[in-house]
C-alpha cells in the first residue's frame, strides 16, 4: 500500500507551519519504502493533484476548531465539513473534498482513505518561523498520532 504523509501549511506563518514541522520529524523516523513524506502549501485542486497515485494519505495541518490550543486530533477527511458545499466555489477555492470528487470522476488514482492529524493552532497569519510554545509542545503528540496511523493498515 503506497502511502503519502503530507505536512500542510506555510512554515513562515507561525503555527501554520506545524504540519511541516511534524512531517520533518516523521520523515526522519520512517524506514518504510512504501511511505513518502512531503510538504505542501496549497489546497483544493493542487492538493488533490499531489495525492494522485497513492492508496492512502495522512495530512498534517494546523486547525482552528475552537478547542484548546495544542490539542491534537485524528479525523477522516470524510468526517470534516465540506465548506464548499454551502456556497458557490470556483476552481480557485475548491475544497479538498470537492477536488477529490472531481479527480475521481476523471479517473485519477486517489487515496481511498485520507486521514487528517490536526493541531489546534493559535497564530496562523503572523510572519514567524517559530511555533507558539503550546503548539510546539504538541508536536511530539502529533508525530505519535501519525506514526500510529501508519502502523494501522486498516486506516
Amino acid at each position: 500500500m503506497k502511502t503519502l504523509v503530507l505536512g500542510l501549511g506555510n512554515p513562515i506563518l507561525g503555527d501554520d507551519g506545524v504540519g511541516w514541522r511534524v512531517a520533518e520529524i516523521v520523515a526522519r523516523q520512517i524506514r518504510d519504502a512504501s511511505v513518502e513524506v512531503d510538504y505542501h502549501a496549497g489546497g483544493g485542486l493542487s492538493l488533490m493533484e499531489r495525492l494522485v497515485g497513492y492508496d492512502r494519505a495522512i495530512l498534517i495541518d494546523a486547525v482552528t476548531a475552537g478547542g484548546p490550543v495544542g490539542t491534537v486530533s485524528r479525523l477522516r477527511l470524510d468526517d470534516l465539513p465540506d465548506f464548499s458545499s454551502v456556497h458557490t466555489t470556483s476552481a480557485h477555492d475548491a475544497s479538498l473534498q470537492t477536488a477529490l470528487k472531481l479527480g475521481q470522476s476523471m479517473g485519477a488514482h486517489l487515496p481511498e482513505t485520507v486521514m487528517v492529524v490536526g493541531v489546534e493552532a493559535e497564530r496562523l497569519y503572523d510572519f514567524d518561523e517559530q511555533l507558539t510554545p503550546t503548539v510546539a509542545a504538541a508536536v511530539p503528540a502529533a508525530v505519535e498520532a501519525v506514526l500510529d496511523l501508519l502502523k494501522n493498515t486498516e486506516v
